[in-house]
């Protein structure tokens, strides 16, 4: 029963459809969060004089809120996919089952 149900579940086109946009939605979001991260490293190893200028007369820098900066892109990026998750993908998800479990 349950070999029947994920080869019907496999072979469905709105799985199918499902899962090519959950994939390339996800590595969308991979390599935006890898050019963020990375090329904040890169700053910190190659360019400390531009991350180590001082904000006004205080001790932050610049390096501070840019650093800050990537983690709320991590956030931002993360609740973008919740959204779309929450969404498109779980209507997929719905019709597939009703499709699949008559």
């Amino acid at each position: 029963m349950e070999l029947e149900l994920a080869k019907r579940i496999a072979s469905h086109p709105k799985y199918q459809e499902l899962k090519a946009k959950r994939s390339r939605f996800g590595w969308w979001l991979t390599l935006a969060m890898m050019v963020v991260y990375y090329g904040f490293i890169l700053l910190v190893a190659f360019k400390k004089e531009f991350l180590s200028q001082r904000l006004g007369e205080g001790v932050m820098t610049l390096g501070i809120p840019i650093g800050f900066g990537v983690i709320v892109f991590t956030i931002v990026i993360t609740a973008i996919y919740v959204k779309r998750a929450n969404s498109e993908f779980d209507d997929l998800t719905a019709d597939i089952a009703k499709a699949v479990l008559k």
